[in-house]
């Protein structure tokens, strides 16, 4: 396969996310059309902290920036064979293989964004990292500290490192055990329980505002966040997309799926190494490369 093309859908970098890509006709091209799409400056916003705590504006700001960094590599002589985004990231990816165009991505990103600060507020949640741990022992640790309330696995990062999302007195059970067990717990700055049942009052309008879009096959393929597998059938991304915000990002997975398909260099596209760090866990020996500016993908191209 070669290269496959990898997207972040969150993290701490946000600030200033979209400065490097203005820099470059790609880069821009993208976020000037991000911009007439949502109504709203995505290199601007992006610099504003009140616009960034924002669920409803930062998922838009950062599909547009994943676009313009993929953009920016395309424009540089980067050729892909697969393609995966984590999480939000899955959105940058389908329109990496031309599945959906960017305005329609981020009209759907945007109803995400919203639907999903709806359901936080509705349906009050967290999520917590726990490193050092794989899915089973992550799952099983849900099991014990579940009791009424809801709690499950929402990240299968890599066997190192898993997010778990539910009730915020679940997540504090949860939490407990964790430092019992002498297992590390990270509590994310997140506005909800992201990828759990409590996200499902988000499930109905994102379906709406999915059908109301053209899935078009794909150039090549995209690995699933729902089912760690790759998929070429646009009617099956379509469904498994409907269904995104309520499933398990099934990150390792994905990797291994795009490995075994013969990927041996992953490239990370748009803010933050995160994927790239996450890459050389799930399937060692890979090459990893991190793409968070024009210079970077200029070398990456030349390498």
């Amino acid at each position: 396969m070669g290269a496959a093309v990898v997207f972040p859908g969150q993290g701490s970098q946000f600030a200033g996310m979209a400065d490097p890509w203005i820099a470059h006709d790609a880069g821009r091209s993208v976020l000037a059309r991000a911009t007439a799409a949502i109504g709203r400056d995505v290199v601007e916003g992006s610099r504003d902290e009140d616009a960034l705590a924002t669920t409803e504006f930062v998922q838009p700001a950062i599909l547009a920036c994943d676009v313009a960094a993929f953009g920016v590599l395309e424009a540089s002589g980067v050729s892909f064979s697969g393609t995966a985004g984590h999480s939000l990231g899955e959105f940058a990816a389908l329109v990496a293989a031309g599945v959906l165009d960017l305005e329609e991505a981020l009209r759907i990103v945007a109803v995400r964004g919203r639907e999903m600060q709806r359901a936080g507020e509705q349906r009050p949640g967290t999520m917590t990292a726990l490193v050092g741990v794989g899915t089973a022992d992550a799952a099983a640790l849900c099991d014990e500290a579940r009791g009424d309330d809801v709690l499950l696995v929402a990240n299968e990062n890599s066997p190192q490192q898993v997010v778990i999302s539910g009730s915020v007195a679940a997540i504090e059970r949860a939490e407990a055990l964790a430092a019992e067990r002498r297992v590390r717990a990270i509590r994310l700055n997140v506005a909800g329980a992201f990828h759990s049942t409590l996200m499902e009052p988000a499930v109905e309008p994102l379906a709406a505002a999915i059908d109301a879009a053209t899935f078009a096959a794909p150039r090549y393929p995209v690995a699933s966040n729902v089912t760690g597998a790759l998929v070429a059938d646009p009617d099956e991304l379509r469904a498994l997309c409907k269904r995104h915000v309520v499933s398990a990002v099934r990150w390792e997975a994905c990797a291994q799926a795009l490995a075994a398909a013969g990927a041996d260099t992953f490239v990370e596209a748009g803010p933050g190494e995160v994927l790239t760090r996450l890459a050389k866990r799930v399937v060692p020996g890979t090459r990893a490369v991190a793409v968070g500016d024009p210079d970077a993908a200029r070398a990456f191209a030349e390498a």
